[in-house]
């Protein structure tokens, strides 16, 4: 697939969301032009300016391209300085962009083909984009959306204007009671293709089920980034050689047979 043009670019924000206590969904335009081309799974750098603790950009995957209006969403956990100055933007803010970075997930030929999107926490941010591509060129796309409880599960209206969505919450507030990796749904159908993001302990069990099922699978890493181009080396994972891969450039989307997992 060809790599897309990278760019530096000062967006507009034109909304602001809380979707639930600890995340805001921030809303972009270029107020200079059109958005460049984006793929599901990849991400953005986002600058953190004027502030004295934070020093790096900071690596957000893209929620949703929002086509009509040409917007750019970012869905994001409030867990340090650099995505508390984020939450504390307002409309008519700008704040300076390198996107898109990182190869995101596949589509797969043809049509038709029926495809388990597996998230967990904020891990099921790429997923909603992702699902939307894969609709619009003819696949199915279903979501498979794990949570502590009800309230930990956000954007299901727009989930549920893609696909099928089914949900798991551990306290058995919503869907069924446990892990996504205990869903009924996956012995009840068969996929031709999963997709995961989310805390690495459940993205191990999806894959590890996808190989027992003979299905394709592709995880989208979330390991700690810094350069954002493979430059600093921090994010590295191990390949199923038992090599080095940059998660921020070769990823943050992997097939799971390729990592030593």
């Amino acid at each position: 697939m060809k790599e897309l043009k990278k760019y530096s670019l000062d967006l507009c924000l034109v909304a602001k969301e809380y979707p639930k206590d600890g995340y805001v969904l921030l809303k972009l335009k270029n107020s200079a032009g059109k958005l460049p081309e984006m793929r599901a799974g990849q991400f953005v750098e986002l600058l953190i300016a004027g502030s004295s603790e934070t020093f790096l950009r900071r690596p957000i995957s893209i929620n949703y391209i929002d086509k009509e209006n040409d917007e750019l969403w970012l869905l994001i956990h409030i867990v340090g300085n650099g995505t508390k100055y984020m939450s504390e933007l307002n409309p008519g803010d700008t704040i300076n962009c390198v996107l898109p970075l990182g190869n995101g997930f596949s589509i797969p030929e043809g049509q038709g083909k029926k495809v388990l999107l597996v998230g967990g926490g904020v891990g099921t941010a790429p997923l909603l984009y992702y699902g939307k591509c894969l609709k619009e060129v003819g696949h199915t796309p279903s979501f498979l959306l794990g949570g502590r409880s009800a309230c930990d599960l956000m954007q299901l209206d727009l989930f549920a204007a893609i696909g099928n969505v089914y949900t798991t919450t551990e306290d058995a507030t919503m869907g069924e009671k446990g892990f996504v990796t205990n869903h009924s749904i996956l012995n009840k159908e068969q996929f031709d293709l999963i997709a995961t993001c989310g805390p690495k302990p459940m993205m191990k069990a999806i894959a590890a089920w996808a190989r027992t099922a003979n299905c394709e699978c592709e995880v989208s890493l979330e390991n700690m980034m810094a350069c954002g181009v493979g430059a600093c080396l921090c994010c590295v994972e191990k390949d199923g050689e038992g090599h080095n891969v940059c998660v921020c450039k070769e990823g943050p989307v992997f097939n799971s047979k390729k990592l030593n997992w």
